[in-house]
């Protein structure tokens, strides 16, 4: 009886919730319908007209292969030589110009994608072509950030390299290894350090 009366009223606290859950019909995306371009926001904008990485080359970083912007920020820590340092900058000038080149043409057809769509001038082959456009951008400017990595990672040493994942975060006790930039205290609580 007790075990029945528990149940009925567990079940009146927690059905109201599930159903009010269900009928929030509010989008995630609310509030991205008033960007100039809605499927990128102004970072995105900024990051792709610049030549960043837009994450674009995590394959690379998050397995140990380090980024030739990094590397060149970090230059004192790991110890590059001038001629390492000139080979590294010359990787880098290279990659952001035509990253900067594909990130123009990739907000432009975006641009022109949300435009059509706005108007309502769209048709199964037009947009077709639209996705096919975008996504060979998006993988050329995959393909410029990723061999960027490539490309720097015969340049370094063993030891230059895996002091760069050291000063990245990566491996290793990250509760000893705070990556620059990163507030301390906020580091150790998101990586449960004590």
């Amino acid at each position: 009886m007790k075990r029945s009366l528990l149940l009925i009223l567990i079940s009146f606290l927690v059905l109201p919730n599930l159903f009010s859950q269900h009928q929030d019909h509010k989008s995630p995306y609310a509030g991205e319908e008033n960007r100039a371009i809605k499927t990128l926001s102004e970072s995105d904008i900024e990051a792709l007209l610049n030549g960043k990485g837009w994450g674009l080359a995590k394959a690379a970083e998050l397995n140990g292969v380090p980024g030739p912007l990094h590397i060149l920020e970090m230059k004192d820590k790991i110890l590059l030589s001038t001629e390492q340092e000139q080979q590294i900058t010359a990787i880098y000038d290279r990659m952001k110009k035509r990253a900067m080149e594909l990130g123009k043409e990739y907000v432009s057809l975006e641009k022109e994608l949300n435009t059509s769509f706005e108007d309502k001038k769209l048709d199964s082959e037009t947009l077709k072509e639209f996705l096919n456009k975008i996504g060979d951008i998006r993988s050329e400017l995959r393909f410029v950030h990723l061999y960027a990595h490539l490309e720097s990672l015969p340049v370094l040493t063993e030891a230059q390299v895996q002091k760069y994942n050291e000063l990245r975060g990566y491996g290793g006790d990250p509760c000893k290894n705070i990556p620059e930039g990163h507030n301390p205290e906020m580091w150790k609580k998101h990586n449960n350090c004590n």
